[in-house]
């Protein structure tokens, strides 16, 4: 079986951090998702609002990195939660469980102090920045003869 989703929106609020009994970090966030197509008789897009989850190093990566409106690619599964509402009726929910979140938009100017971390495990193992100030790494090696 395979259920897999990527999604890609803006936030619509601020990440909420939470802590399980246990300590586990919990991020819950909504992203605003346009839809690919135009509504025939308004010519505007759908918006879905979708809920998603994210936990452990991600959640903490989320809450750390992105604020409302900023945009976010989103990877993971979903899932359907069943809940009792307060009236004891029973209720479904379908939310997103992110495996990996990534930045959807560029830096903005003044954003995160003028640090631009990569996205939670996008990084290979390995890599190392360049330090702060530097725009280009240098390349060591000769990369031999071009083929043009």
């Amino acid at each position: 079986m395979l259920n897999k989703i990527f999604i890609m929106g803006r936030l619509t609020r601020d990440p909420e951090l939470r802590r399980t009994q246990t300590g586990t970090p919990v991020a819950s966030f909504t992203l605003a998702v346009d839809r690919d197509f135009k509504d025939k008789t308004t010519g505007e897009r759908a918006t879905d609002f979708i809920d998603v989850v994210a936990w452990r190093q991600t959640g903490e990566f989320v809450s750390r990195f992105f604020t409302k409106g900023r945009m976010a690619v989103v990877e993971g599964r979903l899932q359907i939660r069943e809940w009792t509402d307060k009236d004891g009726n029973k209720r479904r929910s379908a939310e997103v469980q992110a495996d990996n979140v990534y930045f959807g938009d560029s830096r903005r100017e003044g954003d995160n102090g003028g640090f631009s971390a990569p996205a939670y495990g996008s990084a290979p193992s390995g890599y190392s920045a360049p330090a702060e100030g530097d725009q280009f790494a240098e390349l060591s090696g000769d990369d031999g003869e071009l083929p043009f």
